[in-house]
């Protein structure tokens, strides 16, 4: 794993380390050997850090009546469509197209991050990321991970808490 300095951060960050680097946010970079063969890049995210499933949380786009929405659920758990759509006002959620996800967030699959999108997308986060003091999301790669605070995470993507991940 590796911690980089902000400085490092700015000068070779993705969108994402760029993003909490200008808000000024306190967060460590979690760097590891992504493994194609995984069969789950946020269960393999775990694995390489040593952090327990529960903590570590994935980023999801779903399509809500139409709107592209976020919503990072941890990875130990799956996303429950109707509590989205319901914590967003809307009717019914579907799992957005993956290429539709890539072309709106700039992100490629697996390494969607809920910070630095191309195109800030309305966000659910789910309560139990506040029963953590720090969480990981995505750092807009594979292989990248940060650690933040969920308030912290909550702030930059004014997102919702809401009870959307199950299991």
């Amino acid at each position: 794993m590796a911690k980089k300095s902000k400085k490092q951060q700015q000068s070779g960050g993705t969108p994402a380390t760029v993003a909490l680097t200008a808000a000024g946010t306190d967060f460590t970079v979690h760097a590891y050997e992504h493994d194609p063969a995984h069969p789950s890049y946020g269960e393999e995210a775990a694995e390489a850090m040593g952090v327990s499933p529960e903590r570590v949380f994935k980023t999801l786009v779903a399509d809500v009546d139409g709107e592209l929405t976020v919503a990072v659920v941890p990875v130990a758990g799956s996303l429950d469509l109707k509590a989205l759509a319901a914590a967003v006002g809307g009717k019914r959620a579907t799992m957005a197209d993956p290429a539709a996800a890539e072309r709106v967030t700039g992100y490629v699959r697996g390494g969607i991050s809920p910070l630095g999108q191309r195109k800030k997308l309305r966000t659910v986060l789910d309560e139990s990321a506040g029963t953590h003091p720090t969480i990981c999301v995505s750092a807009g790669r594979r292989g990248l991970e940060v650690e933040l605070t969920p308030g912290d995470l909550a702030a930059l993507t004014d997102a919702v808490l809401a009870p959307v991940g199950r299991g």
